[in-house]
């Protein structure tokens, strides 16, 4: 039986940049969304001493939904557009439920 997975990923946005980088997230919370096998996907912002963040909180169906969302075009085109916004890597955790 596959199982689901579960995706924390997190962005902190340049100077500057905080517009720019929510308009992506929130065009692949809408194109994501619509994806087979898509069950979760929430955009959440946060700030810590004064810097703002975006979380997303995402979940597939199984781990090869989770491939079909990273093999889409609206995917390749935000991961080439969003590195140059932000003031680090992405932070990406892959979770699994512990039975």
């Amino acid at each position: 039986m596959s199982q689901p997975v579960q995706v924390f990923a997190s962005f902190v946005p340049q100077d500057g940049q905080v517009d720019a980088v929510r308009e992506i997230l929130l065009g692949m919370r809408v194109a994501t969304r619509q994806e087979p096998g898509c069950d979760q996907y929430d955009l959440f912002s946060a700030e810590a001493d004064g810097r703002p963040s975006f979380h997303l909180i995402e979940r597939y169906a199984d781990a090869d939904a989770l491939q079909a969302h990273r093999d889409s075009d609206h995917y390749k085109a935000y991961r080439a557009a969003i590195p140059d916004l932000l003031d680090g890597p992405i932070g990406v955790v892959v979770l699994t439920e512990v039975p």
